[in-house]
């Protein structure tokens, strides 16, 4: 099986996008260090001027981080390792097929389960469907490569 590779983003960026939103990201982080050198010379620094630091500060890290690519939502399944990132802001995680105990594949999600009882959802939200059955179906052939029980499971509302 070779690696295969889903996106999980509804569109994806350019690199043109992608250098503004660095380029962004790093204006507001010199916004930001600016408005801290100032407030701690000229002005009496409030609850308020904290706060607006930390959020161009967050924001910064957030759009540096975007335009480099680091928060791209996404699964990848290779022969014996399936990588994904569920959401930006928390790093990317893998699972070998050694460890995971079994798969449960929903309508509009996956769960890991693995030996240490622990579990893994991701999400795939009603957006965009059609990318929903192929990797349904990669994860499927994963799973039969790898004597890892999968069930396919319908949820009733």
């Amino acid at each position: 099986m070779e690696k295969q590779f889903f996106s999980l983003e509804h569109a994806d960026s350019n690199k043109i996008t992608r250098l503004f939103q660095i380029i962004f990201g790093v204006i507001c982080l010199i916004v930001a260090i600016g408005w801290l050198y100032l407030s701690f010379t000229s002005i009496t620094p409030n609850g308020a001027t904290w706060v607006t630091i930390l959020f161009l500060m967050g924001f910064s890290w957030f759009q540096i981080r975007t335009g480099l690519g680091q928060t791209v939502r996404f699964i990848e399944i290779s022969e014996k390792c399936v990588t994904f990132r569920k959401n930006s802001f928390l790093p990317q995680k893998s699972l070998d097929a050694s460890d995971l105990d079994r798969i449960e594949i929903f309508p509009l999600s996956l769960v890991f389960i693995t030996g240490k009882g622990s579990t893994n959802i991701i999400r795939f939200g009603t957006t965009y469907t059609d990318q929903i059955d192929p990797i349904k179906e990669s994860i499927e052939l994963f799973a039969e490569a790898n004597n890892i029980p999968v069930e396919v499971k319908t949820e009733e509302i």
